[in-house]
């Protein structure tokens, strides 16, 4: 296929308000992709590049795009630009850059004005067209004519969708039925919607409900098998090197394999945790690492199981995964929970979380499969502070005391529909000096263009924020707006597609 063909798709999708047509549009795509195109053309259509970053920064794109002249040639087909941005990807050393650019400069001379148009935001990782995971997942399913529910427990496992597209289209249903849990390959975490107290929660999951502490600690997931044992976060980072105690635990279980969800923090002395940032503070480091352990040593609390010695559990209620979980895990290791279908107790329960400084509770459906990837109505989040998260989209230069420093920040809810984020206020409220010097780093790195004092940031990093309650605004594109917003956190563990959508912004206004 023509690069230009996949273009006219994504520009007709980006066009369209309707999902059934966006599913229409993309699903022809797919049934024209050769099978050696399906992989890219899945990643491209739902702006991502199979090489993940490939070294190039928005200004080398500007001069390769300025050099780039008159249309040369035929246009190029999507196989001869996935190759040429693998050679891009692949470039390292001295002359590299200049490489990178000379390689974009003659790709970017083969393509018309309507593939630049879609290339340069694509490659700098800015390209919104609507047509996120879940509308893909569904235009695969449409396409290779399955049911959409096969194509998303194929995702599930896989946490590939141009894998699952290739084996869809190729293989059918034979070709979904084969993905399967892979020991240290992770799975997508399964995430929670909110609720604002117990009752809401009970009476959302049917009466009835398993109430569990939640800790303001780093989401692992860790997988044995014999004596091996890896470790892997919310995003599917390896950070087995980072925490040794995790490993040494987990060594002790008995079990011959197993995967298992919880979460890491560290504890002061008596049992309280201390910050987020402080637990944060031991991934990613691959320096002194037997230094830090005993400096801030890490915990590991489990509340699901998902494989155990063979069986794939995921599939099964949580009361089975539950069951599993405690028979091999002392107390000790396992998340506290109480079952209940007393609105009373739940409150006690939340009650005595809270006065052990943990964040608050989780409500789960006992009947619930594990939905790996997905925020799904059997996992409420019940938080006495109003939090959101959200993705920074700009940031405005500091005066006064913060003068040299990118301080106020510009907040965007995530939008669904669009696939891009609208903007719900600002905030300078609640930075420490620590917090402001590396938002200045971070989000420097992340510029894109400025307008007089406001810095545009490509929308890749998740902040907690903390709030009053949402009102309605004429000020901001929503319609609505935060009340005292304050930063708690930087949540560089979670990605732009994991960030609170406008729907639930609004929710707080209408309640």
């Amino acid at each position: 296929m023509l690069l230009a063909e996949l273009v006219a798709t994504s520009r007709a999708v980006a066009a369209s308000r309707a999902r059934l047509a966006k599913l229409a549009l993309l699903a022809e795509c797919l049934r024209r992709l050769a099978p050696d195109e399906v992989r890219i053309g899945v990643a491209w259509l739902s702006g991502e590049l199979p090489q993940g970053r490939i070294g190039v920064g928005w200004a080398t794109l500007q001069a390769a795009l300025a050099e780039a002249g008159p249309t040369q040639g035929e246009g190029p087909t999507l196989r001869e630009v996935d190759d040429a941005l693998t050679r891009v990807a692949a470039l390292r050393g001295a002359g590299s850059a200049r490489e990178r650019g000379r390689a974009l400069r003659e790709l970017l001379a083969r393509c018309g004005d309507a593939e630049r148009e879609f290339l340069v935001p694509l490659l700098a990782g800015e390209l919104r067209q609507g047509a996120l995971e879940g509308l893909m997942a569904e235009a695969v399913a449409r396409a290779a004519e399955l049911p959409a529910s096969e194509v998303r427990r194929a995702l599930m496992l896989a946490g590939d969708l141009g894998a699952v597209a290739s084996a869809a289209l190729a293989r059918g249903a034979a070709g979904l039925a084969a993905f399967r849990l892979e020991l240290f390959r992770p799975l997508q975490p399964m995430l929670a919607q909110t609720a604002s107290d117990p009752g809401e929660a009970l009476a959302a999951l049917g009466g009835r409900a398993a109430f569990e502490w939640k800790l303001d600690g780093a989401r692992v997931q860790v997988h044995r098998a014999g004596d091996e044992v890896r470790v892997f976060t919310r995003g599917l980072l390896d950070v087995t090197a980072a925490v040794p105690e995790l490993v040494a635990a987990a060594r002790t279980w008995p079990v011959r394999a197993a995967v298992l969800d919880g979460e890491a923090l560290a504890l002061r002395q008596g049992g309280r945790p201390h910050p987020f940032q402080a637990t944060m503070s031991r991934f990613g480091r691959r320096r002194d690492v037997e230094a830090l352990r005993r400096e801030l040593p890490l915990r590991a609390f489990f509340f699901d199981c998902l494989h155990l010695d063979g069986d794939d559990l995921i599939g099964r209620t949580a009361e089975e995964r539950w069951r599993a979980l405690d028979e091999r895990l002392p107390a000790a290791e396992r998340v506290a929970r109480l079952a209940t279908a007393s609105e009373a107790e739940a409150r006690c329960f939340l009650e005595d979380t809270l006065a052990r400084g943990h964040e608050g509770v989780m409500a789960k459906s006992p009947a619930a499969a594990y939905e790996a990837g997905r925020r799904g109505a059997a996992w409420l989040k019940l938080k006495p502070v109003h939090t959101l998260d959200l993705v920074v989209l700009a940031v405005e230069r500091g005066s006064g005391r913060r003068r040299g420093l990118l301080s106020n920040l510009h907040l965007g809810a995530r939008d669904p529909a669009t696939g891009g984020f609208v903007m719900l206020g600002k905030t300078f409220k609640g930075m420490t000096d620590a917090m402001l010097a590396w938002q200045t780093a971070q989000l420097g790195a992340l510029a894109t263009h400025e307008e007089g004092h406001v810095v545009h940031v490509r929308p890749e990093l998740v902040v907690e924020v903390a709030f009053d309650g949402v009102q309605a605004s004429s000020q901001y594109p929503g319609g609505v707006a935060l009340r005292f917003a304050r930063v708690r956190a930087y949540r560089p563990d979670k990605r732009p597609e994991e960030a609170d959508t406008i729907e639930t912004v609004r929710s707080y206004a209408a309640g």
